[in-house]
């Protein structure tokens, strides 16, 4: 039985955000040979159905490593590589071709039932991958070239492309070719805004953890270290490329989860690994539309004693004073800064991060955020009042213990009209360092 998420993703509200970034973009889906052959392989290619009901094109890689290895056990061979990077002899050639033509046929026989059309081409043009550190690669190939007309032409004709791990070269010899690599070549060629990698693990491990969002250039510096999986050595560098080559997005999923797919495409918090090129998170300043996603970021923490309860009018009539951080476009945090300009004071308010986004320094972006907005405006003291979390404020964000006294006159007397008896934090803004002219 596959594995079942708890958040159901197809929520048609949640899809919806979505839908307006991906409308008419591709998005390149690299399968590895193992979930072809998992019980689950037909969730994900009705999964692929709904990216194309909402006018999301895809194109499909499969890889054949699981296949190959069972057909050699089959004919008591031993294969010399199994995932297209290292030696492929002449005997492992002829099992990757027989394999890799099955799989394409298991694909196109599962998109017939997810009623989508398929058809497989001869798009990657490869050359010999020759003799690296003295030793000849043989029948491995190395993607020289896409052949992007038939991949646009079957896209525009509502057609999934689908890709086995084979390149053919200009005298039609075949070489065996990695799948990852065959998939950020493709992306690259055509300009999909997305590479999906999926495959047998939850995403990517780095320093012995799962990782739920990296940017390319943590990737990139954990892989120099030696801190990603090794089994997971060719995704990560494969992710690299592909961002560093202008995909905005790479995802490593498991597939083995049931709609894991649409889950990691329509939701900020995913399912796997998601490896990020460019603005995916920011801090911006709310505005009235945002006063909802405000009310319902901080529900649970009021529910919980932990904020002041606040109504929507009232978060509407102070809208200027919050900050949304975003995931995508959706937000996942907010916090406020209420300023009090007689006093030369401050107060950071309404702190609250989404539970799903927990644990990932965002709450101690935003205090930095407000603090140094404080400190723009000229402002020499920011306080702070909480009931619950003051051991975070004084060991995460430097913040003191206060009193009421500490308190501007009207916020003192909301404070003891709430009877809530938060603790009183204060924290003095420094002014910044004026930069110092170059010599000369």
């Amino acid at each position: 039985m596959p594995n079942t998420l708890v958040m159901r993703p197809t929520d048609l509200r949640g899809i919806l955000r979505y839908i307006p970034q991906f409308r008419e973009k591709t998005f390149v889906i690299a399968i590895d040979g193992a979930i072809v052959g998992d019980d689950n392989f037909g969730n994900i290619l009705m999964d692929v159905a709904v990216l194309w009901s909402v006018n999301i094109r895809t194109v499909l890689v499969h890889g054949a490593a699981a296949q190959i290895q069972a057909l050699a056990t089959e004919k008591g061979v031993v294969a010399s590589n199994l995932d297209g990077s290292g030696v492929t002899d002449g005997a492992t050639l002829q099992l990757a071709l027989t394999a890799a033509n099955r799989v394409t046929h298991e694909v196109l026989a599962g998109l017939s039932v997810a009623d989508l059309r398929g058809a497989s081409t001869n798009a990657v043009i490869a050359h010999p991958m020759g003799i690296l550190r003295g030793i000849d690669h043989l029948c491995t190939g190395r993607v020289e070239r896409i052949d992007v007309e038939p991949l646009q032409m079957l896209l525009q004709s509502g057609i999934v492309p689908v890709v086995p791990p084979l390149g053919i070269d200009g005298d039609g010899r075949s070489y065996r070719v990695n799948s990852d690599a065959v998939a950020v070549e493709i992306a690259k060629a055509i300009g999909a805004v997305k590479v999906i990698f999926i495959t047998t693990a939850d995403g990517l491990v780095v320093n012995k953890e799962l990782a739920h969002h990296l940017a390319v250039d943590e990737l990139a510096e954990a892989l120099q270290r030696g801190a990603v999986a090794p089994e997971q050595v060719s995704k990560a560098r494969h992710a690299v490329a592909a961002c560093k080559a202008g995909v905005a997005r790479v995802h490593v999923i498991d597939g083995r989860v049931d709609e894991g797919l649409l889950a990691e495409v329509f939701s900020n918090e995913g399912i796997g690994t998601l490896v990020h090129a460019n603005a995916y998170r920011q801090i911006r300043k709310a505005r009235k539309r945002d006063a909802r996603s405000i009310e319902k970021l901080i529900h649970l923490s009021v529910e919980n004693e932990e904020l002041l309860p606040r109504s929507r009018a009232d978060i509407e009539r102070r809208i200027g004073d919050y900050f949304l951080f975003e995931v995508d476009r959706n937000p996942v945090a907010c916090i406020a800064l209420h300023v009090y300009p007689d006093q030369n004071k401050g107060e950071l308010a309404c702190l609250s991060v989404r539970p799903s986004h927990e644990n990932q320094g965002i709450g101690r972006r935003m205090v930095q955020f407000v603090e140094d907005r404080a400190r723009e405006a000229g402002l020499t003291t920011l306080l702070a009042l909480s009931t619950q979390t003051f051991n975070y404020f004084r060991s995460k964000a430097g913040f003191a213990d206060g009193s009421p006294d500490d308190l501007p006159p009207e916020r003192r007397a909301r404070y003891e009209q709430s009877g809530r008896r938060s603790r009183v934090l204060v924290k003095a803004i420094e002014p910044r360092a004026p930069a110092v002219p170059p010599a000369g």
